[in-house]
């Protein structure tokens, strides 16, 4: 089946002064844990996740248990492209990894009145939340959670698709791709990244373009991971 072509975009972001200091004080725990521990896939990617956490604007507080909000650095630049593309008449997915990231994300659109479709984890109704976005007009942005969203809808009602964040998964990377690049497809489609300059995002995103085993990968250069 012929398909329309498609445009990757790397959007840089820059994370705020706060936020990147937050980020630097996480990457020197996280290089230390791993210095004076076993480096094992699990506790590799279990450090790259706290980094990953950030850079989405919240990390989690082990001790207390709580979610705290660091960064709004990419909430603002997908406010700028959904923006942009809501003037232009197009639809939206958003992509996203963690459910705090996906809760700013419709509180943005909700502030902003705009109408949305929702699949993450404990998204019970999921056929419906497709349907409204493919067929009510009045419904602009679709917000998949990345592991949930990878298999089987189709969302050809957008031409956008945003990769708000990315997990450690090439395969759940491609999967979500197709979401709106398959059969059905009319317009030429358009990926945007958006990765947080000078941290892991940049590190993820060169392995998934790469198409590598990003666990292995990650595993043999943990230390060059984790230099900024």
């Amino acid at each position: 089946v012929e398909l329309p072509p498609f445009i990757d975009e790397t959007r840089a972001v820059c994370l705020e002064t706060k936020a990147a200091t937050v980020y630097r004080n996480i990457e020197k725990d996280c290089y230390a844990e791993l210095a004076n521990g076993e480096v094992t896939a699990r506790n590799v990617l279990t450090q790259l996740l706290r980094l990953s956490q950030c850079t989405g604007g919240y990390i989690r507080d082990d001790i207390q248990g709580e979610t705290q909000h660091v960064s709004n650095a990419k909430l603002n630049a997908l406010e700028d492209i959904i923006d942009t593309c809501v003037e232009e008449g197009k639809k939206v997915v958003v992509f996203a990894r963690f459910v705090p990231e996906i809760q700013g994300i419709e509180k943005m659109l909700k502030d902003k009145g705009i109408g949305y479709s929702l699949i993450y984890g404990a998204t019970k109704d999921r056929s419906e939340q497709v349907r409204q976005f493919q067929e009510n007009p009045d419904i602009k942005v679709f917000i998949g959670q990345l592991q949930t969203t990878g298999m089987g809808l189709t969302l050809t009602a957008a031409s956008v698709a945003v990769f708000y964040s990315l997990d450690f998964s090439y395969a759940n990377y491609e999967q979500s791709r197709a979401r709106i690049h398959r059969i059905g497809q009319k317009q030429k489609c358009l990926y945007i990244h958006l990765v947080c300059k000078g941290t892991v995002d940049e590190k993820i995103m060169y392995a998934l373009k790469h198409k590598g085993d990003i666990a292995t990968l990650m595993v043999d250069n943990w230390r060059s991971l984790l230099s900024g």
